[in-house]
């Protein structure tokens, strides 16, 4: 008989947010979902330095800011 566990979960890969290769997401990965600590600190700065932001379309100059129901 094998002594290997027969209920072992599979290895769940997902791709890295910062260079797109194959990252382990487990546990064991501490720096998941990113393959590594270089991986983790590129992100980390990006949203230092506001590069990741919703876009976002400005009202008219001549329409009122704030709540329409609030306008008089």
């Amino acid at each position: 008989m094998s002594s290997a566990p027969k209920n072992k979960p599979a290895v769940r890969l997902v791709p890295c947010p910062a260079c797109g290769e194959d990252s382990v997401y487990s546990p064991e990965n501490r720096f998941r979902p990113f393959c590594s600590a270089r991986c983790k600190g590129i992100d980390l700065g990006a949203w230092a330095s506001e590069q990741f932001r919703m876009p976002t379309e400005a009202p008219p100059d001549d329409e009122p800011f704030g709540d329409p129901r609030l306008q008089s």
